[in-house]
């Protein structure tokens, strides 16, 4: 993944402290639902990785088999693969039956569909992508959406439109990347209409575009995708603040977390996943199974 992609030289330069939680955050959160026990999910953004034998996936293994193998690691995947090419439903539900109960399949909306229509004339569109991915079920978790990164406020209505047109019990995250959407007014405005439409908002922490940190929850679901520098000394720094956040929102009655690791080199994701698991373990008292890592 190579957005907010920065040379090395540059890293120890930055600020990449977490910023404090907009008061929307504190005031969805403090809405808690005592009856509901959070859950907290950590995967990559794929499971096709030839450079991963020999790290957390066995010698010798077949590609048919990566998935299955994937699915012991990890208990989700954010599923970039749907975004390019949509598949057939025999081909979810083979999917499905590699992956364990408990595990989600979270996908991004068809490229057509944000990058092609640009949510414009897309029902047709969207209708057959959310009949795909019904196919997996119960292990059919939340799915995100991110417009093309030209869709700006000038485009709101459009935006809005279409999330109004999606079914309201859709688990659904918006990503923005569009500057304009971090100005003020204008990130007041989409986030209200996200926590209208109870839509929730990824987090997205790279190195390079700090205004898409913007810590607003939506819904008491976070969805954050972290791209990391390759195991540079601050990807642990950052993941540190991550899981005190986390601790935070967990104390603060947050019902579900989603968390995606990236590397610019995605071979790196595994040591880092591990890393945030096996302390989000330690400080936040939960019982992920970590990666086992081979080397």
């Amino acid at each position: 993944m190579d957005f907010g992609k920065i040379e090395f030289s540059f890293l120890d330069t930055l600020n990449l402290i977490l910023p404090d939680d907009a008061a929307r955050t504190l005031r969805v959160l403090s809405k808690r639902d005592h009856t509901v026990k959070p859950k907290v999910y950590v995967g990559c953004a794929k499971w096709a990785r030839k450079d991963w034998v020999g790290k957390i996936y066995p010698r010798g293994v077949k590609d048919k088999e990566f998935l299955g193998l994937y699915a012991q690691q990890f208990n989700c995947i954010e599923f970039n693969a749907i975004y390019y090419n949509l598949p057939s439903h025999e081909q979810v539900r083979s999917w499905k039956s590699k992956a364990g109960n408990d595990f989600l399949f979270c996908p991004k909306f068809t490229e057509v569909i944000t990058h092609g229509k640009r949510l414009k004339n897309a029902q047709h569109e969207t209708d057959l992508l959310l009949d795909v991915v019904s196919e997996f079920g119960e292990n059919l978790g939340p799915m995100f959406l991110l417009p093309h990164p030209h869709t700006g406020p000038q485009k709101f209505d459009d935006l809005k439109n279409y999330l109004e047109s999606l079914p309201r019990n859709l688990p659904l995250f918006l990503e923005l990347r569009n500057y304009d959407w971090f100005k003020e007014e204008n990130k007041k405005m989409i986030f209200d209409l996200c926590e209208e439409l109870s839509v929730g908002t990824v987090i997205t922490d790279t190195a390079g575009r700090r205004d898409c940190v913007h810590m607003e929850l939506t819904t008491p679901f976070a969805f954050i995708r972290f791209v990391g520098n390759s195991l540079h000394q601050t990807d642990y720094i950052r993941i540190d603040n991550w899981v005190q956040r986390i601790k935070q929102w967990l104390d603060e009655g947050i019902q579900g977390v989603y968390f995606f690791m990236h590397q610019h080199d995605e071979i790196h994701s595994p040591e880092l996943a591990k890393y945030l698991i096996e302390e989000l373990n330690d400080k936040c008292g939960l019982n992920i199974k970590p990666p086992i890592l081979l080397r």
